[in-house]
């Protein structure tokens, strides 16, 4: 099995509406995405959602990268994953790049061989149930925004805040209220307390039934994080503290986390998630699996990696939804009342909308 020629693209992509978190609002998303075709003629896809806020990169030192990366990655075989790796760590930083590239030759091995890919990394879990984001606006906004997620199917809220202590319980109050008691209620506050704030915050949304409360604090506030948890009155979940699984070592030790986000683009990829998560695995820490501006091409990856893997026990892989426009023409993963579901061969994605994709850069092996 040898790759032939790799393409990469870039694709703007609009959000529905505006989507707010703690530390601004974001429009749209530009996204790379990456097309490896073996001797087969067998294509692997992959997409890459750089994020200067969380990884520091952007598009363009994404772009430096793959440029430094496809004329060695061209040479190896889906076969050879490790190398691939090894490969991916010659070039600092830029992990979403990375994620992409890997992902389209774990696409690739998966359709080479005719198996769905989550079959290949564990085949834990036939489905996983995602959560769906509620973004951060006025509390009646997102009353009715979760209500109306409540009627799309979905068991679990994700409540932004971090805008203010007394208004972000007054926004999950309301949220309580408008989808009842039976519904599940994520807090994901992406940095935005202190510590005084949160040890505030955590009685009232032990009271409101919160299941978890993510990143409540700042990501290298590992001791803070630590205090948090030992309060044992809503988990901790630690997003920003984490990138890759030497990060997970500094969490454990700081006993700072009852559970972690991976995020492919966050890791650098599906072999850096499955080492966080069997890291975590081994401390008692359980996983969920998130995305950031993703399309459906970047979200099937990451359902994949959550049905394959037993310490994936939580989704949050909604970012698709939430953007207008849609960049797979045939594949990727079903949702039905929450669950998402991969396809296969591969991660199921077999074509895409060229007509998003202005051609960024093609590598041809020799």
């Amino acid at each position: 099995m040898k790759v032939k020629e790799l393409k990469a693209f870039v694709a703007e992509l609009k959000f529905k509406e505006p989507f707010t978190i703690s530390a601004g609002t974001s429009y749209s998303t530009k996204n790379i995405i990456i097309v490896v075709e073996d001797d087969n003629g067998l294509k692997g896809f992959g997409e890459a959602c750089p994020s200067f806020r969380v990884n520091r990169e952007t598009v363009e030192s994404n772009l430096e990268a793959l440029r430094k990366l496809a004329p060695e990655v061209i040479k190896l075989s889906p076969l050879n994953m490790e190398r691939v790796r090894e490969a991916l760590g010659k070039v600092k930083g830029n992990p979403s790049i990375k994620a992409a590239l890997e992902t389209a030759l774990w696409d690739l091995l998966g359709k080479e061989i005719g198996k769905p890919l989550y079959n290949l990394l564990g085949g834990y879990r036939e489905f996983i149930e995602t959560d769906l984001t509620i973004s951060l606006k006025a509390p009646e906004e997102m009353a009715y925004d979760a209500k109306k997620a409540v009627e799309m199917g979905f068991s679990v809220v994700k409540v932004k805040v971090g805008r203010g202590l007394p208004e972000d319980i007054r926004r999950v109050e309301v949220v309580r209220e408008a989808v009842g008691d039976e519904i599940r209620i994520r807090v994901d506050v992406n940095e935005g307390w202190d510590l005084e704030e949160a040890l505030r915050a955590l009685p009232k949304l032990a009271e409101l039934k919160v299941e978890l409360c993510e990143q409540p604090l700042k990501a290298n506030d590992l001791k803070g994080l630590a205090k948090l948890r030992k309060e044992g009155l809503v988990p901790i979940m630690v997003d920003e503290s984490v990138h890759d699984s030497k990060e997970v070592l500094k969490v454990i030790e700081m006993e700072a986390a009852d559970y972690i986000n991976i995020k492919l683009m966050k890791c650098g990829g599906i072999s850096e998630a499955l080492r966080i998560a069997y890291i975590a695995e081994a401390s008692g820490i359980k996983c969920m699996i998130g995305c950031m501006g993703e399309s459906e091409l970047g979200i099937a990856a990451a359902t994949h990696v959550a049905q394959g893997v037993k310490n994936i026990e939580i989704a949050d892989l909604d970012s698709d939804i939430l953007l207008a426009d849609k960049l797979v023409e045939e594949g990727s993963v079903t949702l039905n009342n929450g669950l998402r579901k991969a396809l296969g061969p591969g991660i199921g994605v077999k074509k895409l909308k060229e007509g998003l994709l202005p051609l960024v850069g093609r590598w041809v092996s020799t």
